[in-house]
């Protein structure tokens, strides 16, 4: 955003007053609620786009990325839920849609706006080292072993009842807990 020089014309008091931003509702908000909805929330793949589910599988329509020609995905129903869950956020988070030089739309390639930046600062953009924290592989919290991923478990996994009658360095009974927030 250029300025033109426009800050400098302001008075200093005004930058030093306090605001009082002046809010005022506008019926019940159902409309702003559908105006922002698309922005704020979009669920990973419509309802509209799947064809078929099954015991086995689900059947769903996509675009062709190249062709841009419409064509029908068959997926395990493990794999759907898997690519599906790919898309909910954790608790706290908040999806936005880009908008601008973001937006997958967006025309403008990603070098000239980082050209831009750099006239903007006057070519002094320091370079920011990477540095990846190698981090200490996980303890057993008895016998201080380290501990090695083989599967994840959870409520009601097959393979629960076979592990929790398992002794496992003297342990008579493996504790479960529920994995996720």
């Amino acid at each position: 955003m250029t300025t033109h020089g426009l800050c400098r014309e302001i008075p200093g008091e005004v930058w030093a007053q306090d605001w009082n931003v002046h809010g005022q509702a506008a019926g019940d908000g159902r409309e702003a609620v559908s105006d922002l909805a698309p922005y704020v929330f979009k669920v990973a793949i419509a309802e509209s786009r799947i064809v078929h589910v099954d015991d086995q599988e689900v059947r769903f329509r996509y675009h062709h990325a190249p062709s841009n020609r419409e064509r029908t995905m068959p997926l395990p129903i493990l794999e759907f839920m898997r690519r599906f869950l790919q898309h909910v956020l954790p608790r706290g988070f908040m999806k936005v849609r880009y908008y601008g030089f973001l937006s997958p739309s967006s025309a403008i390639p990603v070098e000239e706006i980082k050209a831009r930046i750099e006239m903007a600062r006057g070519f002094d953009v320091p370079e920011v080292e990477a540095t990846l924290a190698v981090a200490s592989p996980m303890r057993c919290r008895h016998c201080g072993g380290v501990l090695r991923f083989c599967r994840v478990v959870l409520p009601g996994d097959s393979a629960l009842p076979a592990l929790s009658s398992r002794a496992l360095d003297g342990l008579s009974m493996l504790t479960t807990r529920a994995a996720g927030p």
